[in-house]
């Protein structure tokens, strides 16, 4: 019995996949013309399964040697006196592993002390011995670092440029996260200059992988749907589709939670956008390898000079940038309708927990009585109450905790955040929208079908109370509501608390909103 794959590549005998050779046009157009080139996508997007498939059908075709070969374990050799002998390490293991005629030869007697052409001189000398072109299929290529990384490139752009009357390599294909001009990031930052004959100039196109489309998601379960008889209700793959926006893992995750967690392989019963809600909160919660590997990029400035803004909704993002570049290709966010913001829902949802855990942890401490309970009336949640408790809060705690943040210009937003979301834990759900450029942050509580929006400013000159009206007008007619909250932090260090701590209610077309001083 096939199953939904959250763990390595995909194998189509034991998975149900989307082939990823669907997902990849032209390749292997490029191969035919001699081509080197990029092939680049997030983690866990389905790259090592399209090499490994590629390798199977070039080889299969009888028209070249394909050789797929994985350089991860020499990440973070800098020193290329060890990383060049790493990587023809690794070649032998894939001469061997792919049974490519003559692969037994390749670097047997090889002088790996002269590093810095030995990588060149090997490949040559087997590609001499071959009756076919070989192919090669770098995975994680952007592994390599600094002078290993340059040494490793070099040497095959003079194999490149040297095969008009030298054997070598038919056609080489650079696979990782990172785009082949992001490369350079690798490199250290005092290397101003890599010299006129740059080793990053014989790629001739760059590809990646796209995240699924509905289509393809449905196709996936389909397969599921075909061998089980067990139905994905349409809603259920609509709100799929809206939460991962195709991110394979998470497609994937999502199903195999509700099939064999939730379920218990009961394929008697329906997949329900209940059962879909429900396993997103328990990978939320859970935080499964990929999530959490994704999450540790946050800790790095790069990524946190592109996060920040966005949680801001500032718009000073230079999509040029490698900060921008860098956090595209790991995934973790999207350009859509001219903004910038996190990839899918699921990936804002778990930034923000990340990034507030440390006031959701001290928040859990029996002293906080910050719970539903408190704050319910007539099931309805009093949020004058909840409010006027987190501006007491607030004021106690916001200039300790404020330094402990390491995005500090984001810290209140985090802050308010990690506190409304242990009032609702277990009783309700807090929406989010972020994107670069909106100069705002909109919150939406959710409780027993009731909504109470919230818009989060910080004050930035003196139209911000003006602007953040507006903003929250027009996000209240979106949501449908009658009632509404601004949150206003005024981070004027001259101005007294007193001054700052207050609340004030105004009616603007037909419309309760209240304004929260902090």
């Amino acid at each position: 019995m096939k199953y939904f794959n959250i763990a390595g590549p995909c194998n189509n005998i034991k998975h149900y996949m989307i082939e990823a050779s669907t997902r990849l046009k032209g390749v292997e157009q490029l191969i035919d013309t001699e081509q080197y080139f990029v092939i680049h996508a997030a983690r866990q997007s389905g790259k090592t399964t399209y090499l490994h498939d590629l390798t199977k059908r070039l080889n299969a075709g009888g028209k070249y040697y394909a050789l797929y070969c994985s350089l991860e374990s020499v990440q973070n050799i800098v020193e290329p006196e060890k990383g060049i002998p790493a990587i023809i390490s690794c070649l032998k293991d894939s001469f061997l592993t792919f049974d490519i005629p003559h692969g037994n030869k390749f670097a047997h007697s090889a002088d790996l002390t002269d590093y810095v052409s030995v990588l060149k001189a090997e490949l040559s000398r087997i590609c001499a011995l071959l009756d076919k072109p070989l192919v090669i299929l770098f995975d994680e290529a952007d592994c390599l670092s600094e002078n290993t990384l340059i040494l490793f490139l070099r040497q095959l752009r003079d194999g490149y440029n040297s095969r008009s009357f030298r054997a070598f390599v038919h056609s080489v294909a650079l696979v990782g996260m990172r785009n082949i001009r992001d490369y350079k990031a690798r490199v250290r930052p005092d290397s101003e200059s890599l010299g006129s004959a740059s080793p990053f100039n014989i790629v001739n196109k760059t590809y990646t992988l796209k995240n699924f489309t509905k289509e393809e998601i449905i196709q996936l379960y389909h397969q599921h749907t075909t061998a089980t008889g067990q139905i994905f209700e349409t809603k259920a793959i609509e709100l799929v589709w809206e939460q991962t926006q195709g991110q394979p893992w998470l497609v994937n995750a999502i199903a195999n939670e509700i099939i064999v967690e939730i379920l218990q392989s009961d394929y008697t019963q329906p997949v329900t956008t209940e059962l879909v809600n429900e396993a997103i909160q328990t990978i939320i919660l859970n935080r499964p390898t990929h999530i959490d590997s994704l999450l540790e990029r946050l800790k790095e400035e790069r990524v946190r000079r592109i996060i920040e803004p966005i949680i801001l909704g500032n718009s000073i993002i230079n999509r040029e940038s490698d900060d921008f570049l860098y956090t595209r290709d790991l995934g973790l966010i999207r350009e859509i309708k001219s903004q910038i913001e996190p990839a899918n829902p699921i990936y804002s949802e778990v930034i923000i927990r990340k990034l507030s855990s440390i006031t959701q942890d001290i928040l859990q401490e029996p002293k906080y009585p910050y719970q539903l309970p408190r704050y319910l009336k007539d099931e309805h949640i009093d949020m004058d109450s909840l409010m006027c408790d987190f501006q007491q809060f607030w004021r106690e705690h916001s200039e300790i905790w404020l330094e402990r943040y390491e995005y500090k210009e984001a810290a209140p937003h985090l802050i308010l955040m990690a506190f409304l979301q242990r009032v609702i834990n277990g009783g309700g759900q807090i929406i989010r929208e972020m994107a670069a450029g909106t100069y705002r942050l909109d919150l939406c509580l959710m409780y027993e079908d009731k909504k109470y929006p919230i818009e989060l400013k910080i004050r930035y000159g003196d139209k911000y109370i003006d602007e953040g009206l507006k903003q929250l007008i027009c996000y209240m007619d979106t949501l449908g509501s009658k009632e509404g909250w601004l949150a206003v932090f005024d981070r004027r260090r001259e101005v007294a608390w007193e001054d700052k701590i207050y609340t004030k209610k105004e009616i603007l077309d037909g419309k309760t909103i209240t304004i929260v001083g902090l």
